[in-house]
């Protein structure tokens, strides 16, 4: 990668609540699930790309208009980076780029930028670029930012690049754009991680775990399954998933998988519950929810030692533990106080401290990178969607308006967060910015998708 001058540096295995809830659902499909698993690892299935529609724009989101980039090579452009890198800022709701038909023209580079066109068309921001080939296979990709009312350049790169990297490269360069207007790390060049089904060609369900970029594209099945598979979790690194799956007839068991080879580990198939992994924020540790005792509790795992720390221990529920930014504390599920609430406790064990106080149902933590908000399924009279609890002010905002949203979990950069909801009688996913002002939905053509869960940044 090279700089255009001037130079600009680069800036739930078994949730039980959930089965109260979705009795009429889960019921059977849990009793079967118990009865076995048939796996196929590193089997085929139906590649298909989670479909992305806005749902809510944001009022105000500053105009940019990001212009077809320069071909220099035969035949058909191998990849439109302009719509790519346009798709990602519009998905944000920070930005609304320009349609195509009201560009007012198609400059590929700086020194034919005219500005007085652009602000006349009440443009904030301009992105012009070009991709030339240089051989089989292989490019170079340039692209330049402008601020259009102070007429600088802001940021300009170029990029050797291969065809199979093109579409990474063009959510890496929507990242850079991102950082440079607004100041924070933009999250477009990231995975998702996620539960599909799907039926095989006798028909019959199968569970699917898959991986795809943040805007649903280029997904990658990691397992398949006759039986289900849940509570996918990232570690820091977004090189392993640990996961729940039924593939013993006797009990649930935990794995991680390596994404790179494709191994996998057993982590922990005691007699009871084996669920909600999570990963420690220097990937040392594992929290898990086991049963073996009697009641779910929490633990934490040392996963070179496979050392266990019982972390609470009481005669209700406890579940769904989540990794506090810094990793001195986690965030768990309980109904010890006779309902569903939030309640950290000490990485090292010790009492815990109730976090949630208002409405009678607060389940399904997930924090945000810098730990100021926790966001959570609220439910009352029947309706389970998103919340969010500012930590500091001690306030929580309801985001999303579903009847049946679960599974929240936040964006690295947290400015959105991903959850799973319904959709015309399937289980779709849905993204809202924090403030609830942007909302997206995501589909797959066929068959359901559940148990979102964002990556990490990629290094």
């Amino acid at each position: 990668m090279s700089a255009i001058a001037p130079k600009a540096p680069r800036i739930s295995w078994l949730d039980p609540y959930r089965r109260l809830r979705q009795h009429h659902r889960l019921g059977s499909r849990l009793l079967r699930a118990l009865l076995g698993v048939v796996l196929f690892a590193h089997a085929a299935a139906a590649q298909a790309i989670l479909r992305i529609e806005i749902t809510q724009g944001t009022e105000g989101a500053t105009p940019i208009a990001v212009v077809p980039f320069g071909w220099e090579g035969g035949g058909a452009v191998p990849q439109d980076l302009a719509q790519i890198i346009a798709d990602d800022l519009a998905r944000s709701g920070t930005f609304a780029p320009l349609a195509r038909n009201d560009l007012v023209a198609r400059p590929s580079s700086g020194a034919e930028v005219r500005y007085g066109n652009w602000k006349a068309g009440g443009v904030d921001n301009l992105v012009v670029g070009r991709l030339r080939a240089m051989g089989p296979d292989s490019y170079v990709a340039q692209f330049q930012l402008f601020d259009v009312f102070r007429e600088q350049q802001m940021v300009g790169y170029s990029f050797p690049v291969r065809g199979g990297q093109l579409r990474q490269l063009a959510h890496e360069m929507a990242d850079i754009i991102y950082e440079k207007i607004t100041g924070q790390r933009g999250a477009f060049n990231t995975h998702v991680a996620y539960i599909s089904t799907q039926r095989d060609a006798a028909n019959e369900k199968l569970y699917v775990l898959q991986v795809s970029d943040a805007d649903g594209h280029a997904p990658e099945t990691v397992l398949t399954s006759k039986r289900p598979l849940m509570s996918p979790a990232w570690s820091p690194d977004a090189q392993r998933l640990a996961y729940v799956s039924f593939e013993d007839p006797r009990r649930s068991a935990i794995f991680v998988q390596d994404l790179r080879t494709g191994q996998r580990k057993k982590i922990s198939s005691v007699p009871g519950i084996n669920g909600a992994p999570a990963f420690s924020p220097d990937g040392k540790q594992l929290a898990l929810v086991l049963s073996h005792r009697g009641n779910p509790d929490i633990y934490v795992m040392d996963l070179a030692s496979s050392q266990l720390t019982q972390l609470t221990n009481n005669r209700a529920i406890d579940t769904e533990p989540v990794w506090e930014p810094d990793g001195q504390n986690l965030l768990f599920t309980s109904d010890r106080s006779g309902s569903p609430q939030i309640y950290q406790v000490s990485a090292r064990g010790g009492r815990p401290e109730r976090v949630s106080f208002q409405g009678r149902y607060n389940a399904s933590p997930a924090v945000s990178p810098d730990g100021r908000l926790v966001a959570m399924v609220q439910g009352e009279r029947g309706r389970y969607r998103i919340a969010v609890l500012d930590r500091d002010t001690d306030t929580v905002r309801v985001l999303t308006d579903g009847t049946l949203d679960e599974s929240p979990s936040f964006a690295p950069n947290g400015s959105m967060i991903l959850y799973a909801t319904e959709g015309r009688g399937r289980g779709v996913l849905g993204a809202v910015s924090v403030d609830g002002r942007m909302k997206q939905r995501f589909t797959l053509s066929e068959g359901d998708v559940r148990e979102p869960v964002w990556s990490p940044f990629l290094n």
